[in-house]
């Protein structure tokens, strides 16, 4: 028998970035909010001593427990799907904070041309540059309206960086800390591209230059660049994450609780509304109604469609017949580069997460694709995040893989080793869904999320023409051996390659094609908000964090309206 507690105003289901920024928007605005979280409390105070490889970068310390809840994955529907047994492509984060405790800090905003790349990509190519297998479609909103929102999460998180990209949308104002430093290796880079014609910048970081203070008086300290970012937590509080920023925000508001080792397991829905969660103590097995007002999704992409398949609230998504939205539209990336072996030492062992450069000469449709077979492109990076010696040992072509040559070639090329990477876009196909397993159920009994996902021509043309481009420039910084990426063939679960997963509750402005509409609240109960990248129509050539951001900060606005006035807010 589930035990009913008290009533809140909104209740977040994840408390990481969407959480966050939910609960400390809606707290100072007077509203009760309660965050639910799954994993343990953690801050600044618990990772003095994270700079352990093995624990956190190898046994993934601060990583969602698989043994507990995973997902099913296969590349295609005649294919059996079986679990993902340890973290492989992409790190599911859980504990306060979620995945942005452990990111490296890339903060970007989507450019103004994915907003609206259906309307600018037909206008341009015509309707059919791509099959209609591809499903294509705007966002519902565009930069403009976004641009505001992004400012305020810029602003908030203190982000590093240069207005000087040519290619990115206007900006209300310049980034609040200036740009990390210009080391010897991504001048190496800036001049080979400069060279070639093409525009450097430095890499928009929240891995912050100097120490910074935000609108809502967190502070936040400079980067130490010890190269321990990625699947670490900040022991200097100088990466910027909801657990020093709008968490305390929300905490002070005297509105605003996180109650922890709760693991949501359904939403109730009476008619048109919600009424709160069900919820499980993960450390007694205790069940618990939480009543609410607002209920609002903040979790990760994976479990924000789970909550709704596993709770019967939408229509699923049915890749024979096209109909249904949830889990429609799942994306991933794609990761062209190219690596370059060097005579001269480099000091590749220090940095920070988002130590580097960029150009987005290649990124949208900064470039012509008229004669292409692929739309869309990537950010191309060089970044100096700090390479630990248990998962780096870059080797030559043809370097025996044991023994003495093997030894001297890892010693020699540890610091003579540079990597040039992009982020591709990932354009939903009708074969690429999210959807609940049949066979397999979690350590709390609910079905365990399939993934059906496989590359697509799209996206193998795609990489094979920018992993030339990077080779080219890898050539230009003066590699002695420059090796590029393999080119795609099937998808597979492992080894890591992004968590930058997107798709299975899009927005959108019709229920005929979204889950949610462009306030993200979904469109058949209306005090319901779905929050994170799973609403994007399609993922894109950078990091989400930024512009899931914008569209939680502008989601916040939403839910302060509604709960004064109720209704659609479209």
């Amino acid at each position: 028998m589930a035990t009913t507690l008290e009533k809140v105003d909104v209740v977040t289901v994840g408390v990481g970035w969407g959480g966050g920024i939910i609960g400390a928007e809606c707290a100072k605005a007077g509203l009760k909010v309660l965050g639910l979280e799954r994993g343990k409390s953690r801050g600044t105070q618990d990772f003095s001593l994270i700079h352990d490889e093995f624990r956190y970068a190898i046994r993934y310390d601060l990583m969602q427990n698989l043994a507990k809840e995973t997902i099913t994955f296969r590349n295609h529907r005649k294919m059996r799907a079986l679990p993902m047994r340890q973290m492989g492509s992409f790190l599911l984060g859980e504990g306060l904070g979620g995945s942005g405790t452990h990111w490296n800090g890339h903060t970007w905003r989507f450019l103004p041309y994915d907003f609206q790349i259906k309307t600018l990509t037909d206008e341009k190519y015509g309707k059919n540059k791509l099959s209609s297998d591809y499903l294509l479609q705007d966002w519902g909103v565009t930069y403009d309206e976004l641009e505001p929102y992004f400012d305020k999460f810029e602003k908030m998180a203190g982000i590093s960086g240069e207005n000087t990209n040519p290619f990115w949308g206007k900006r209300t104002s310049d980034f609040p800390t200036p740009p990390m430093k210009r080391t010897p290796i991504l001048k190496k880079f800036e001049t080979a591209t400069s060279k070639l014609g093409y525009t450097p910048f430095m890499l928009p970081s929240a891995n912050l230059s100097e120490a910074y203070t935000n609108p809502d008086g967190e502070k936040l300290a400079p980067c130490q660049y010890c190269g321990f970012c990625e699947r670490f937590g900040c022991e200097y509080g100088a990466k910027t994450t909801a657990e020093v920023t709008v968490i305390p925000t929300a905490m002070k508001t005297g509105n605003y609780d996180v109650r922890f080792h709760s693991n949501v397991v359904e939403i109730l829905k009476t008619g048109n509304k919600v009424t709160g969660v069900r919820y499980i103590d993960t450390q007694t097995g205790e069940e618990f109604i939480q009543p609410a007002e607002v209920v609002v999704l903040t979790s990760y992409v994976m479990n924000n469609a789970k909550l709704l398949m596993v709770s019967g609230i939408g229509q699923m998504y049915d890749p024979d017949t096209g109909k249904g939205t949830l889990g429609k539209n799942y994306g991933y990336q794609i990761l062209p580069g190219a690596t370059g072996f060097f005579d001269e030492q480099m000091n590749v062992f220090m940095g920070a997460g988002s130590l580097g450069m960029t150009i987005d000469d290649f990124n949208g449709d900064n470039f012509d694709h008229g004669d292409l077979d692929f739309i869309h492109g990537a950010s191309l990076s060089i970044t100096q995040a700090g390479m630990r010696p248990i998962a780096f040992n870059p080797l030559p072509p043809d370097t025996p893989v044991w023994g003495e040559e093997f030894k001297k070639a890892s010693i020699y090329n540890y610091t003579r080793t540079l990597s040039i990477g992009g982020q591709g876009a990932s354009i939903p196909h009708k074969e690429n869904f999210l959807s609940l397993d049949p066979n397999y159920k979690d350590a709390y009994g609910v079905p365990l999320l399939q993934l059906t996902y496989n590359f697509t021509e799209q996206d193998k043309n795609l990489h094979k023409y920018l992993t030339a481009k990077s080779e080219e420039i890898m050539k230009e910084m003066g590699a002695k051996t420059v090796v590029p990426g393999s080119p795609l063939t099937n998808y597979d679960i492992v080894p890591y390659q992004t968590t930058h997963n997107t798709g299975g509750t899009i927005m959108g402005t019709s229920p005929d094609d979204s889950v949610v509409n462009t306030q993200l609240q979904h469109w058949d109960a209306e005090n319901l908000f779905v929050i994170g990248a799973g609403n994007f129509a399609h993922n894109g050539g950078y990091n989400p964090t930024g512009t899931l951001g914008a569209l939680a900060y502008r989601a916040a606005e939403g839910i302060v309206k509604y709960s004064k006035q109720g209704g659609s807010l479209v």
